[in-house]
Parts: structure tokens; C-alpha cells; sequence
């Protein structure tokens, strides 16, 4: 392999620097590996910059402090590759890579390709990955999954689950203490993995793991946070959440210890990842390297800023796509990972999406991609062309959130008044019926009364990630308290109970807010990005005072596994099975067939009253009654005749053999 890499490029050495009328003539050497080499022999280092006239390679002994060891001037090779070899054993040095344009020397970068960096991500590390492989890392792999709506997701942030004393963790904050089993609350009750294990979740959705600007790690004993938004290394874990910060190996395998701990458990990891905009602009990284190269431009040259964040990246060029295909790629095969959520990723491509799910899904079969259909503000990129909601339909292996069912169960997040289904709007009930369709198109759904969208959006209903609350904008409990001041205590936990019944038993891709399972508060704060633990932070002992509410959704989470009707993998099978019975103010009900599902069930029923009043619902069929208010009796032991009194702000589901 080395005979072969000095041929090619001793062939094709000392190329002129080039001008370039655009971005587009930048030469695009999409097949070329950029990533470091490491050898016990020699180390390879690689390094795009097509307008560069040197590029230096540093060496260091920390990854922090003090002068170089050695400088190595790189050598230009063809379409705007640097490189250089270096010989002997360089595991544990670390490096940085300093580009010459136009008379001046940009910044030191670890390079965009790192895979292992020392504190705060300054400079890179050389590293034999295999090092970091936990025990039994070689026979690791996640869940099986058939369809990404078998799935049901948990988004968290590894510090909010832990950090709470109450919580009992030996290491609060961490990776390790994520995993960390036989943790309990005061009460005696789980918390930690142990908890989501009760719950019955398939899935953790982590939010942003890969290194970030917001967190210094070298001042990791005072209290600080942050949602982790603000990209820095993309293929290094962050180090704040690793035991040692310093050494850049700890929190590579601290976090596959963390995909292990789960996957031992039956649990899948998905990250969030940030590709749309990148945490600095001038100085990034990206920008240290090719300037501009890697971001849109408005006609009159400033950068463009969809992600609201100061930037949005160019996903469309070669070199870029190049990055973002080979990030997922890494991160799926050497972490594990059983997915990806993209970040406002409608500021993305179609055709990238569908590479990216080709290309993961090719390392994990089971592994599955969903994101945000939309963008913060505009974009210069053609939006027919953009990875909107309303292409979902162009991205056959996409999922894309809906905010038609999240906004139309609980009202706007943009307005603290606004209400929902379950907090007692009318006029949502078309909405919610979307909603629990998948987005597909069904001929009882009337589009121009959906609150965002006039037509069908997905192929399939699991295309459509069904609700209601995330780490944006109000938690549910905190959104329905704003939004309906003059409901009780009681009326506020059965509008809570209702939303995620409704979304736990709907066709799309089920996705559940951590804590909402003991209605999580962040005390009426609706963007908690950067604000202390004591917002942040999963109060353990809500799950004792809310234990009803947990109950409720655990035995939702057991009701949808147990009954793959709820689960239905086309949208040919959803039209053809799922006929709407009774569309009200403040009611929905529904028929299910079972044929083509497997289900132990051959007919289900399911009912929701939004009232805040009982409702006496006519029966044509006897049937058996599974859930009524609290009570889940899946075997149904009660039969309902004539017909079944729903209880205020419920759901009851009945079913027959």
C-alpha cells in the first residue's frame, strides 16, 4: 500500500498553485483519502487546500501547550492535496496543520478529518483507533430494526440524565455514568440507563457528542452548559462528557463504552449531528483550510445564514458532500452508531440525504436517518432542491419531523397562548389525523384544514417522525401549563398522558422528550441552550410524584411493541387498514384492520376525547377493552357492548381477536 500511495502522487508532485475564477473550478479529489494514516512505521498526513502556497505540519508532545517539537513543510501534490510521511511510531503526538495564503499564515487546525483531539480540540492526535476498543467491541452491534417506525426514540443530553445529585451516579455528567447500572433515586426508584430500561425505549437519541466550542474543558469543575449546537471537531467525541479531557484517547473509548453499555441492553444510539453550519465562521477550521470554500454566499458575496447560527454550509460542493458522506460513514462504522438526526436539515440537498442514507445503511442495515425538514431562515440554495419536509417524498430512506401533529396536539411552540388538540383548540382535529397517518396520503384526510401542510409529504407513514416535544421550545408540561393557566393540575397531566398516547399509538416514527414520562419542567424557560443545571437537568424526583404519568407511558411503549398494527410499514397498508371513524371537536376515533401486520389483534379500535367532559361512544361490534383511562388490560378482560364511556381527556383503545 505505501509502494503504491509514493508512486501515485511522486508522479504528480509539485503542482503550481492555481487561480480559480470560482468555487466550482476548485479542483475535487472526492476519491482521494484525506483522513491521517497511522502505521507503527510511519504516519501519513494529507490535507485539501487547492489555494494554498505551503502548508506546515506541527508536532507536539500535549495537546495544549508549548512550542512544536518538529515543523514539516507538506508537499503540494495534484487537485490541491498537501502531504507528507512521516517515519516511526507517532502514536500519542500530536499535530497541527498551518496553511499559507496570499502572504499570510491562517491558524492552526488538527484538520477537519481529526479523529482524536487533545483539550478543547485545538490540536489533533495520532491514534491507532483499535486501542480504543472496549472489551468485545469486535461482535458489538445494535438492535435489529424492520422499519424505522418499530423504533421508539428517547432524545436526551448526556448531562441532564446524570447530573443531578438524586440520581445517584458515581460519575454525573459522563459517558460513563450514562451506562452506569443499579442507580437509584431516594425513593428507591431507577434512574439512569436502569430507567430507560424500565421504560421500554429502542432507541437514545444523544444530542450533539462530537466535540464542540461552548464547554472549556480545562475548567470542567465549575458548573457549565450547553446543548452542544456549535460543531468544532466533527469526527472526535466531546470531551467534556469523557473522565479525562486531557488525554485525547479517554473520550474516544469512554463513548464506545457508552454505545456498548447500551447496545448490551437492547438499546440503540443515535447522534445529532450538525453539518448544516459550523460553531465559528472566520476562524473554523473549514475556513483555516480552503476560506469560503465550504459555505454559501448570497449574489453580493456575504455568507448566507439558514441555520440563524452565522453560517450555513454548502453541502452541494463536491468537497464538502465528500466530508459530510465520509463523517457518517466514520461515525457509523468505527462508533457503532444506529442512526443519525440531522440538524436543520433542509438547509441540505436532496441528493445528499439519499447518499446518506445509502451510505449509512450500508455499514448497519438497521440503522436509519431522520431530520428537520426546514430551515431557521432563507437560503440561496433552490428550495425545490433542498432537503425540505415537503421533499420527503424525493428521499425514500429520509424521515423528517412533523410539526403538523407536534403544533396541532399542543398548539404553536412560536406562541406561548396558542393551544392544541389536547388542550382544548378546535379545528386541529384534520392535524392530528395527519399525524397519525404518517403524512401519507389517505383519502379521508381533508389537506387544506392541516395546519402546515396541503398535501401528503411521505411515501411511508415511518417517513414521519410523530411528536410532540423535544429539547426546543417548551417541555410539554411546561407548554400546556403556559398555554392553559385556568386548567388544573389534573387537566394538565391528562392533556400530557393524551399527547404522547396519541403519538405512541400513530403510524410515523415515535420520538419522546426526555423526562416527558414524568412531566419534565425547565420552569417555563422555552430555549435552555446554555442555561444552568437547574434548568436543565432531569429532576429524579418527579418520578415518584409523577409515578402515574411513568406508569402510563411505559404500558404505551409495551402497548405499540406488542402490536405491530400500530407499526405499519407502508403506506399502502395504512390506507388500506386504518379508516377513520368519528372526526369532532375534541374527538377522534379510528378502526384498524390487522391484515399484512402480524398483529395478535384482528381489529383494533382507538379512540381519543379531548373534552374535558365523558363521552358516551356508540358500538355497533362488541369489543374488548385494553386500555381505559389507566388501566391496561391487554388481555381485555372487560367487553364493551352497545357502547363505552370514554373518560375526559383519554384514550381508550378496545380490540377483538
Amino acid at each position: 500500500m505505501t509502494l503504491i500511495f509514493m508512486i501515485t502522487f511522486l508522479v504528480s508532485c509539485n503542482t503550481e498553485k492555481k487561480s480559480y475564477t470560482s468555487f466550482d473550478a476548485y479542483p475535487s479529489p472526492i476519491q482521494e483519502t484525506l483522513w491521517p494514516n497511522y502505521t507503527k512505521e510511519a504516519s501519513i498526513f494529507k490535507l485539501w487546500s487547492p489555494t494554498a502556497d505551503k502548508v506546515i505540519l506541527n508536532l507536539y508532545d500535549n495537546g495544549s501547550e508549548g512550542h512544536p517539537l518538529e515543523r514539516h513543510e507538506m508537499i503540494r501534490y495534484a487537485e490541491g492535496i498537501w502531504s507528507t510521511r512521516i517515519q516511526g511510531n507517532l502514536q500519542g503526538t500530536y499535530y497541527t496543520y498551518r496553511v499559507h495564503i496570499d502572504g499570510e499564515w491562517l491558524e492552526e487546525t488538527p484538520g477537519v478529518y481529526a479523529q482524536a483531539v487533545g483539550v478543547n480540540g485545538k490540536r489533533a492526535m495520532v491514534l491507532d483507533l483499535e486501542t480504543t476498543d472496549p472489551e468485545g467491541w469486535e461482535t458489538d452491534k445494535g438492535p435489529d430494526l424492520e422499519h424505522p417506525n418499530a423504533a421508539i426514540i428517547y432524545e436526551l443530553h448526556i448531562r441532564d440524565m446524570t447530573i443531578q445529585p438524586l440520581s445517584r451516579s458515581s460519575m454525573p455528567g459522563k459517558y460513563l455514568g450514562l451506562i452506569e447500572e443499579g442507580t437509584k433515586n431516594p425513593d428507591g426508584l431507577a434512574t439512569g440507563i436502569d430507567h430507560l430500561k424500565e421504560l421500554g425505549i429502542t432507541h437514545v437519541h444523544l444530542l450533539p457528542t462530537f466535540d464542540h466550542y461552548a464547554i472549556d474543558e480545562t475548567k470542567l469543575d465549575s458548573a457549565q452548559f450547553n446543548w452542544g449546537y456549535d460543531p468544532q471537531n466533527y469526527n472526535v467525541p466531546e470531551g467534556s462528557f469523557a473522565t479525562d479531557p486531557y488525554r485525547a484517547e479517554v473520550r474516544i473509548e469512554e463513548f464506545k463504552k457508552l454505545v456498548k453499555g447500551f447496545h448490551d441492553q437492547g438499546i440503540g444510539v443515535i447522534l445529532d449531528v450538525v453539518y448544516n453550519h459550523t460553531g465559528r465562521t472566520a476562524e473554523s477550521n473549514f475556513n483555516q483550510e480552503v476560506p469560503e470554500y465550504y459555505y454559501r454566499h448570497w449574489n453580493d458575496g456575504s455568507l448566507s445564514d439558514a441555520a440563524a447560527c452565522g453560517n450555513e454550509t454548502a453541502s452541494e460542493r463536491p468537497m464538502m458532500r465528500k466530508f459530510i458522506l465520509e463523517s457518517v460513514a466514520y461515525w457509523t462504522r468505527e462508533y457503532h452508531l444506529d442512526g443519525f438526526r440531522f440538524d436543520l436539515m433542509g438547509i441540505h440537498d436532496i441528493d445528499l440525504m439519499n447518499e446518506v442514507a445509502k451510505k449509512v445503511q450500508e455499514i448497519n442495515p438497521n440503522a436509519f436517518v431522520y431530520g428537520e425538514g426546514w430551515t431557521a431562515k432563507d437560503s440561496p440554495y433552490p428550495a425545490d432542491k433542498r432537503a425540505l419536509k415537503k421533499n420527503t417524498v424525493h428521499m425514500p430512506q429520509i424521515t423528517a419531523f412533523s410539526d403538523d401533529l407536534r403544533d396541532g396536539l399542543k398548539g404553536s411552540v412560536f406562541e406561548d397562548s396558542s393551544t392544541g388538540f389536547v388542550s382544548g383548540a378546535r379545528g386541529t382535529e384534520e392535524s392530528v389525523k395527519f399525524g397519525i397517518i404518517g403524512a401519507i396520503a389517505h383519502p379521508q384526510i381533508e389537506y387544506e384544514e392541516v395546519n402546515y401542510s396541503d398535501a401528503p409529504w411521505t411515501n411511508n407513514p415511518w417517513q414521519a417522525v410523530s411528536y410532540v416535544s423535544c429539547h426546543d421550545n417548551h417541555t410539554l408540561y411546561d407548554k400546556l401549563k403556559v398555554s392553559r393557566k385556568d386548567a388544573s393540575e389534573q387537566e394538565i397531566i391528562a392533556m400530557a398522558k393524551l399527547a404522547n398516547a396519541i403519538v405512541l399509538t400513530s403510524q410515523g416514527t415515535p420520538f419522546l422528550h426526555a423526562g416527558v414520562e414524568m412531566l419534565r419542567t425547565k420552569n417555563g424557560e422555552h430555549n435552555s441552550y446554555d442555561l444552568p443545571d437547574g434548568i436543565n437537568q432531569i429532576d429524579w424526583n418527579r418520578k415518584k410524584r409523577y409515578r402515574e404519568v411513568f406508569e402510563y407511558h411505559r404500558n404505551l411503549i409495551a402497548l405499540r411493541k406488542a402490536h405491530p398494527a400500530f407499526r405499519m410499514a407502508t403506506g399502502a397498508l395504512v390506507r388500506s387498514n386504518l379508516k377513520f371513524q368519528k372526526t369532532e371537536d375534541g374527538l377522534i376515533s379510528y378502526q384498524l384492520n390487522t391484515q399484512g401486520t402480524s398483529d395478535p389483534w384482528n381489529k383494533i379500535l382507538v379512540i381519543y376525547n379531548a373534552r374535558t367532559t365523558s363521552i358516551e361512544y356508540s358500538l355497533n361490534e362488541t369489543w374488548q377493552v385494553a386500555v381505559m383511562g389507566n388501566t391496561f388490560d391487554f388481555e381485555g378482560t372487560n367487553n364493551a357492548t352497545g357502547s363505552v364511556d370514554i373518560p375526559p381527556i383519554s384514550m381508550v383503545v378496545c380490540f377483538q381477536k
